[in-house]
């Protein structure tokens, strides 16, 4: 790795945000996440519609857990997506990329609604789906890592946990309008028109929402921390290439606290998201809007604390955050799920905001952790590989638990998922780096303006001081061993 001459940081060093980009940025990042999971959350809710229709001839359990086996497939392949656009991320920019995702996620959601039923072309209907799904998680492979590393980059330092915290509000809002969406066909057109004909609709929506986030998107110029990072590398003679081993050997640290976070976030997601409305109308027996209006209710209320939880983040950090999600999935999972299956609306909903409210401490701050993990020439390529692979472990969430609950008869299983989860949440948290207020690792400090900018040199200054400190301390404690080892040998002053 080639090493950057390095000079003292002064005023002129510390990058002054255009903030009207970034509200642009983020708009246009949180859009893309917006359609990623209108999908899910439409693809959770129409579930058991797609079972009937691609796998007619099976029974109700093996049609559920088929059509969420379609959903869960297509996982592998985002570690695919997630090298191939990561290393084209980071070799072209963070724009580019992100223009071309959309697009194909757009165009691969609105293909679900096109394909035929079995009974029209056999076979080939799951097969057509599975391809289309495959395509999706392709694409999506590089979405979530470019989008969160697009608004992380063009973010404050002071205020990077709270402009991140809009991208997952927007996947967030992504699944409430999927969901909506679908409960509201459902309710116009009525249970057979919709199983006829009726899911297609939402499914078609995705093209012309990915028109406008392309648009959004192609509109930006790329970040100003990629900008500084291609204008250094194009004065070199010998310009930096780091392969997919140096990453591993290098930062493997960083790659195991992502896919830890990832993990304990993402299995909470699709099981509170996706996985629950096929729980409450299949193994509980509620109607299919019981449980469907209740948690479009508690997600509605998740997006009101989902910046809350960000803006808290930049000022006590993100760890606490980390942390606390994790425990409260520990504690709160068991109860959680005694109160899912008592058949009384209050207490569902109660059940419901327990894991909500898990959820948002650790979806809060995901956004603003990840990208701070690696430095500037990796940090798309290395984020995107260790948060697909993590999310092929999550996406089979939905499957697994949908036939361990099957298999055992036990309505409990998944609050024991739960609570294995956040303890992987406790593991991450304790070897976390604090990253709040910190300057992304190989960029300059950003701040909105001048008077930040130099309240920002002097905490990276004494940030500097402390290190120095701490390295002089260590130095103290190694000569002391010294001097006392060298004291017990003759031949050594």
């Amino acid at each position: 790795m080639y090493k950057r001459k390095i000079k003292p940081l002064e005023i002129d060093d510390v990058e002054i945000i255009d903030y009207d980009k970034t509200k642009k940025a983020i708009k246009a990042a949180a859009l893309g996440n917006a359609i990623e999971w209108f999908d899910f959350g439409v693809y959770g809710y129409v579930a058991y519609v797609l079972g009937k229709v691609f796998f007619p001839n099976s029974s109700p359990s093996i049609q559920m857990i088929a059509a969420l086996a379609t959903f869960s497939i297509p996982f592998i392949f985002r570690p695919l997506g997630g090298l191939f656009f990561g290393f084209l991320g980071d070799k072209y920019g963070r724009q580019k990329i992100l223009a071309i995702t959309i697009i194909i996620m757009s165009v691969s959601t609105f293909g679900i609604g096109l394909i035929p039923s079995y009974e029209t072309i056999g076979i080939w209907a799951p097969i057509l789906l599975l391809i289309v799904k495959i395509a999706q998680g392709f694409s999506v492979g590089g979405e979530y890592a470019g989008a969160a590393i697009f608004v992380a980059e063009y973010s404050p330092d002071r205020k990077r946990g709270f402009m991140g915290s809009w991208l997952d509000f927007g996947s967030i809002l992504g699944f409430v309008v999927g969901a909506g969406v679908v409960s509201l066909i459902t309710f116009a057109v009525g249970e057979a028109a919709f199983i006829d004909w009726g899911w297609r609709i939402p499914f078609y929506l995705a093209l012309p929402l990915g028109l406008i986030g392309l648009y959004l998107r192609h509109s930006l110029d790329e970040t100003p921390t990629f900008q500084a990072h291609s204008e250094e590398q194009s004065q070199l003679k010998k310009p930096q290439k780091v392969g997919f081993k140096q990453i591993l050997r290098d930062h493997r640290r960083s790659l195991l606290v992502c896919v830890g976070l990832v993990l304990c976030t993402n299995v909470t997601y699709y099981m509170l998201l996706t996985y629950l409305p096929s729980y409450f109308s299949h193994n509980l027996g509620y109607s299919e809007n019981h449980g469907v209006l209740i948690i479009i209710a508690v997600m509605v209320g998740m997006l009101f604390v989902q910046p809350f939880v960000g803006m808290l983040s930049d000022k006590i950090g993100r760890r606490p955050f980390v942390f606390a999600g994790s425990i409260a999935l520990i504690i709160l999972s068991y109860p959680a799920f005694l109160l899912l299956g008592t058949n009384n609306v209050y207490l569902i909903f109660l059940g419901l905001l327990m894991l909500a409210l898990s959820l948002n401490m650790l979806i809060g701050i995901m956004a603003s952790t990840l990208p701070a993990l690696f430095p500037t020439e990796i940090r798309y390529s290395a984020l995107a590989i260790a948060f697909n692979i993590s999310v092929v472990i999550a996406g089979l969430t939905p499957t697994i638990t949908a036939t361990l609950v099957e298999t055992t008869q036990n309505i409990m299983v998944p609050a024991y998922y739960l609570v294995i989860c956040g303890g992987f949440g406790v593991i991450t948290a304790i070897y976390l780096k604090e990253t709040a207020n910190l300057p992304l690792k190989g960029a300059k400090p950003m701040a909105v303006d001048t008077e930040e900018a130099e309240e920002l040199l002097e905490q990276y200054h004494d940030n500097i001081e402390q290190k120095i400190e701490k390295i002089d301390q260590k130095i103290e404690e190694l000569q002391e061993k010294r001097d006392h080892l060298a004291k017990q040998h003759p031949d050594i002053d």
